[in-house]
């Protein structure tokens, strides 16, 4: 049985037609993403606060070529320039943060920059220079481990300072910039130590990288009494070798003292 068919439907008068929501899509405007800021320098980009940033970051890429050099130098066996590079590339490091806070240009495109320029000639220049020098006496074996070790410890080292909480008056573990330093010295200066022992010296300063017990920052070094500074200076005079030693060693043994002071004493301000 066939039914008849409405002439037509009904129309609600509340449902827009096909026209008149192509007319409020036309007349509706597009919410574009915000611009986000890409610049490498926050603030204000005056002329002087781009040449003061460019070089800032000129440093920190001086300090890169420099740890180049270094490995370069190593590899044709002149250990006495490399570390010379090494100890340039610590000056360098020094530098490039001080100018930053000094002239106002501190970013987090140059934390990273310092970072990866520490990681550069600290962690693997570093280590390549004390390899080359202890080449011919120790086993070829210990001497990598021990370098290898240097290396990884670094990077443990700047990536946990990188995320975490800064202290303004004790590193926790010693600093990279720090450690490259003591082992440029002992090479340039040329310890007279047993192979074997330099090897245990590397692999503890490494260690003491990333453990969690506190170092005096240079700041607090420099608020001990003045007198103090004879000591040294002497020794340096009478053997300059044995004094950088004993200073060495004083320094890391600090850190376990502190952090057993702090212990036995956990409410008192250092």
């Amino acid at each position: 049985m066939a039914y008849p068919l409405p002439e037509a439907l009904p129309v609600s008068s509340d449902v827009p037609t096909l026209a008149e929501l192509r007319s409020i899509a036309e007349a509706t405007p597009i919410a574009e993403p915000a611009p986000t800021d890409s610049s490498l320098l926050p603030g204000a980009h005056t002329m002087r606060r781009r040449i003061a940033f460019a070089v800032v970051n000129a440093c920190t890429l001086a300090s890169i070529f420099l740890g180049l050099s270094a490995v370069f130098l190593a590899m044709r066996d002149d250990v006495q320039a490399a570390a010379l590079c090494l100890i340039a590339c610590v000056l360098f490091d020094g530098l490039d943060g001080a100018l930053a806070r000094k002239l106002g240009v501190s970013s987090p495109f140059g934390a990273q920059m310092d970072s990866l320029a520490d990681m550069c000639s600290f962690g693997l220049a570093a280590p390549i220079v004390v390899y080359a020098s202890l080449a011919g006496s120790v086993s070829t074996v210990a001497a990598g481990l021990a370098c290898a070790l240097v290396a990884g410890c670094a990077a443990i080292r700047l990536a946990r300072f990188n995320v975490s909480p800064k202290d303004g008056r004790f590193f926790c573990g010693v600093p990279t910039t720090m450690a490259a330093a003591v082992l440029a010295i002992a090479v340039l200066i040329g310890l007279p130590i047993p192979g074997e022992y330099q090897v245990a010296g590397v692999a503890l300063l490494a260690i003491a990288m990333v453990s969690n017990f506190p170092y005096a920052k240079l700041a607090r070094l420099l608020r001990l009494p003045p007198w103090l500074a004879v000591i040294p200076i002497a020794g340096a005079l009478l053997n300059p070798r044995l004094t950088f030693a004993f200073i060495v060693v004083a320094y890391l043994l600090s850190g376990p003292l502190l952090w057993l002071r702090n212990r036995r004493a956990p409410h008192r301000v250092a």
